[in-house]
């Protein structure tokens, strides 16, 4: 029986996506990027996945389009129709999700690492684009690299195609963290831990109202910032947040209170 290309499954909280083609460096096919959309629906609706963590089995996160796929030409409209379900669905999904890039981090992969919230990297990853090398527009990446880094640096990476080293990366915020292969584990653990210290309601809707305001003057969302504090205000959080502070104590919101 043939492997998924992508497994799922909710543990401790935590659901985690793992694309699946070790021997391939994770290299991505049309295939892959239906079970990674599928995947992704299921943990953004999924009550046991708190938050979501994107990695890759074997040496590499991804190392982009499979290139043999490609020049056979089965790489077409159904491919990129997946691939943009499945990072739509990273990006609006109300849970943190939290990309873990390691070895060969390159076209796809980073554009991958671009639909969630956050980014870890391993000092020996490989970071780049590379579709316009290709023939190809870096589709999943075109929309959100300039929000993470600027103008100037997007049409760089873009247009460019150069890899830089994590470091580089993080100087110009395209990732959040570096680390030691070593501390991988330890490092995404605590990263995991900060996201829990935020109460669900009010993550969900900080997300949505940070993406909103690329699209709209601050001054029309008023109305849509004061409903989602009022549903804050009436969340169960809300109350432990009180009961935490009148205690002297961190609020816990995982396990989430079931009401």
């Amino acid at each position: 029986m043939t492997e998924s290309p992508v497994t799922y499954e909710a543990r401790d909280g935590v659901g985690w996506i793992t694309l699946n083609r070790p021997a391939k460096l994770n290299a991505l096919s049309t295939e892959l990027a239906g079970a990674l959309a599928d995947h992704v629906e299921t943990a953004a609706a999924d009550p046991q996945a708190m938050q979501v963590v994107v990695r890759g089995a074997g040496r590499a996160f991804c190392s982009g389009m499979d290139r043999t796929a490609l020049a056979a030409g089965t790489v077409g409209e159904a491919f990129f129709r997946h691939w943009n379900r499945a990072l739509d669905c990273l990006e609006d999904m109300p849970k943190i999700t939290i990309a873990v890039l390691h070895g060969y981090s390159i076209g796809g992969g980073l554009q991958l690492a671009l639909g969630c919230d956050v980014r870890l990297a391993t000092d020996d990853a490989v970071i780049g684009l590379g579709a316009t090398r290709h023939g190809l527009v870096p589709d999943g990446a075109v929309l959100r690299l300039a929000r993470v880094v600027g103008v100037g640096r997007a049409k760089e990476l873009a247009l460019l195609n150069d890899h830089i080293s994590p470091a580089e990366a993080r100087a110009m915020g395209l990732v959040n963290w570096v680390c030691a292969p070593a501390d991988l584990e330890r490092t995404l653990a605590s990263i995991v831990d900060k996201a829990r210290g935020a109460g669900p309601t009010a993550t969900a809707h900080t997300k949505r109202l940070l993406h909103a305001s690329f699209h709209h003057d601050p001054r029309a969302l008023l109305e849509d910032v004061l409903r989602a504090q009022a549903d804050c205000a009436a969340s169960w959080e809300m109350d432990e947040a009180n009961q935490a502070w009148r205690e002297k104590r961190e609020a816990r919101f995982h396990p989430p209170e079931r009401r």
